[in-house]
């Protein structure tokens, strides 16, 4: 996938190998494989093109991402406990990031500064008062709720 990603084009297996193979000895049959495998998985969709096949993304790897994180977070017992230990984990780069995701998220309506509902209040402060960037470790303190 890093290889189709990263041509963000249709791709075809003879330049995914040639590609490849700038790197390590891979056969022709192996990639062929792969990106059988993942077409079927649902990953690329293929295209004819003569007598081979171009591929490409269903999507990007933000998206491919975002799924990851999405289906672990939703298989935690405790939600909140699973994000804070989470942003603890973070760099402060990450945490940026993230604070300027929520930002677009939010959008331009939301930007000013209102009076933050008590459910807001709790999720921002899930204990003491204290939010994941300023004691990433009370991600432990949320264990038992």
């Amino acid at each position: 996938m890093s290889r189709v990603w990263k041509w963000n084009r249709p791709v075809t297996v003879r330049e995914v190998l040639e590609d490849l193979q700038k790197e390590r000895s891979i056969a022709y049959t192996t990639v062929m494989t792969v990106l059988d495998n993942l077409h079927q998985k649902g990953w690329v969709r293929r295209e004819a093109e003569g007598r081979a096949y171009r591929y490409e993304a269903v999507s990007t790897r933000a998206a491919y991402a975002a799924a990851l994180m999405n289906d672990a977070w939703s298989q935690s017992d405790n939600p909140a406990a699973a994000l804070v230990a989470f942003f603890g984990m973070m760099s402060e780069e990450q945490r940026q990031s993230l604070s300027d995701a929520v930002r677009i998220v939010q959008g331009p309506e939301t930007q000013e500064p209102t009076e933050p509902s008590e459910s807001a209040e709790r999720a921002e402060r899930p204990e003491r008062g204290e939010g994941p960037e300023e004691n990433p470790a009370s991600a432990q303190d949320l264990g038992g709720r």
